[in-house]
């Protein structure tokens, strides 16, 4: 693992004192919501002027004391430490700092938006280095777990929900993560129960699908009726074969990917 700490990567001293945290549940993922140059992915340099640039808009128009992430992770396995371990962070939101630790990857909502497997390896060494130094807990969740946001987006979002999976380092297999994660997926049809079903509720829902549904009424955990025909409706529209069943087809679609 490589971490760069801060007088390395050239951080601006905080203008205040941290608020110490010797325990969090976890660690939330967050990406950088604008667009990032995909030329950083062969050109480090880039992406310390990236991570500059993003302290320096924290500092100076959030007004925040300092780069709001516990750690910044690029595509080359390099982990930029922020905040670091035992601080606060204050990029999770109000009131949901002291829960997570904030851990961004730079990929953004145009550009560079699939995250590389380097990059993916280095939140992984991140998480590690939080758990071993700061007390994280072992959740692994997105910014827009608990939060308003269209962060982490749906590329490194749909990673985090499969479980934030290892994927194989850059060339070292021609099979990446997604490959990977779908394959490992069930076959889920209609009556089935557990984790799967309640995933894909939750997934049609976030890509817009089966709001209507209501949790009062509806068992998330169930795929029953009611989410097989909101299925049902997402298949034809993404063109494929409409039968209810979700597999190695309609998984990849539900996950955004």
């Amino acid at each position: 693992m490589t971490v760069i700490n801060r007088r390395d990567w050239g951080a601006r001293a905080p203008r205040g004192a941290y608020t110490t945290l010797t325990r969090t549940r976890g660690v939330k993922i967050h990406y950088t919501g604008d667009h990032v140059d995909p030329a950083i992915v062969d050109d480090h340099a880039r992406c310390v002027a990236v991570v500059k640039s993003i302290q320096n808009h924290h500092m100076d128009n959030n007004g925040w004391i300092d780069i709001g992430y516990s750690m910044v992770v690029c595509p080359h396995r390099t982990v930029f430490q922020g905040r670091g371990a035992g601080h606060l962070p204050a990029a999770n939101g109000a009131g949901l700092n002291s829960d997570h630790y904030a851990v961004l990857g730079l990929v953004g909502s145009s550009g560079l938006t699939r995250p590389p497997n380097n990059l993916l390896l280095g939140i992984l060494d991140a998480i590690g280095y939080l758990r071993e130094h700061g007390g994280a807990g072992s959740e692994i969740k997105g910014h827009r777990d608990g939060y308003g946001t269209d962060c982490p987006g749906d590329a490194l979002y749909a990673w985090v929900k499969a479980g934030a999976p290892r994927p194989g380092a850059s060339g070292a297999s021609s099979t990446n993560w997604t490959e990977t994660t779908v394959n490992q997926l069930p076959l889920l049809t209609p009556g089935d129960t557990g984790l799967h079903a309640k995933s894909c509720f939750y997934l049609l829902q976030a890509r817009g699908y089966g709001r209507a549904l209501n949790q009062a009424t509806i068992d998330p955990n169930v795929y029953g009726p009611a989410v097989v025909a909101e299925l049902r409706r997402f298949q034809a529209d993404k063109g494929l074969d409409n039968d209810g069943m979700v597999g190695k087809a309609t998984w990849p679609k539900l996950l955004g990917l």
